[in-house]
């Protein structure tokens, strides 16, 4: 006879749920809780949350048996959301390569623009848009490649946000990885839960930005970095 596992039959969510209240790590939608996962738990949760999107279509009468445009939705969404546009959520932070300041740069570097993709957490509505980076290093500032920049782009802005939290957000991760004098990043999104719904207003944006260090300090060199972001 087999053991029983206590553990069989018990949702997968909730065993995540558990192990991040045990460690109370919060777990907001733009928080990344990829640690919290064991291997092999993705895909049980791809098809938990499955189930779960075809009882919202059910919910909204939708005929997925007999329509052969949404018969297989359900399963689409799924995908669609665990791994595709909040995988910033569910997969590790991707591997950055740091190198020394050997040739003590300090020179003002942009980069940009990088093209975001995310979501909107009031309503999961699409949030299109652009970011630049500047970066003002010293001799003791970590260099990255700067692909390396749109791969941090993507992995936070690959989850349900708000954008002043995300600009935050990258910020911080940013700062973390390079220890630069200074730091700017400026977003610039359209987001689809004002053109979609609500008010429908097709042409608003929202611009905001993140200043640190000598950007915050000096403004000549703040206009410098807004003057050559080629918006």
């Amino acid at each position: 006879m087999n053991p029983i596992n206590p553990d069989e039959g018990t949702p997968v969510s909730l065993k995540i749920r558990e192990r991040l209240a045990a460690s109370r790590k919060r777990f907001n939608a733009n928080d990344n809780i990829s640690e919290f996962i064991q291997p092999g738990e993705l895909e049980k949760l791809l098809d938990e949350v499955e189930v779960k999107m075809q009882g919202v279509l059910d919910s909204l009468v939708i005929d997925t048996t007999n329509d052969h445009n949404t018969n297989n939705t359900a399963r689409r969404v799924a995908k669609m959301y665990l791994n595709e546009v909040f995988r910033g959520r569910y997969v590790p932070q991707p591997p950055i390569t740091e190198f020394p300041n050997a040739e003590h740069l300090n020179e003002l570097m942009i980069v940009g623009p990088i093209t975001v993709r995310s979501a909107c957490s009031h309503h999961f509505c699409p949030v299109m848009g652009r970011i630049w980076i500047g970066v003002m290093p010293n001799e003791h500032t970590n260099v990255i490649g700067l692909s390396k920049y749109a791969r941090l782009v993507d992995w936070v802005m690959g989850r349900p946000q708000i954008q002043e939290e995300a600009v935050v957000q990258l910020a911080d991760l940013i700062q973390e990885k390079t220890q630069p004098d200074g730091l700017a990043i400026v977003m610039e999104a359209s987001h689809f839960c004002m053109s979609w719904r609500g008010v429908r207003e097709m042409d608003s944006k929202m611009i905001n930005s993140v200043m640190r260090g000598v950007f915050l300090k000096d403004p000549a060199l703040r206009r410098e970095f807004l003057s050559l972001i080629p918006r």
